[in-house]
């Protein structure tokens, strides 16, 4: 048995990660991360970059105070 379910309405619930090289971001966020070589960019269901962050830690604690949930992608 088959059920449906509303995949663009779960989407809009889920954030995932992207390790991103300090060096590549511009010069002014660059500053602002200090000695971290390696930050996580948060991206929603609909791959748009909503926040940077030092660790995933902070992200998984941003995502639920916005209830959402923290996913990973292979």
């Amino acid at each position: 048995m088959h059920t449906k379910i509303d995949l663009e309405g779960l989407s809009q619930k889920i954030v995932y990660l992207k390790p991103v090289a300090t060096a590549d971001l511009p010069d002014e966020v660059r500053q602002q991360a200090g000695e971290i070589e390696t930050v996580f960019s948060v991206h929603n269901g609909a791959g748009e970059q909503v926040a940077i962050v030092a660790n995933p830690l902070i992200a998984s604690h941003l995502a639920a105070e916005h209830k959402m949930q923290l996913v990973t992608l292979h």
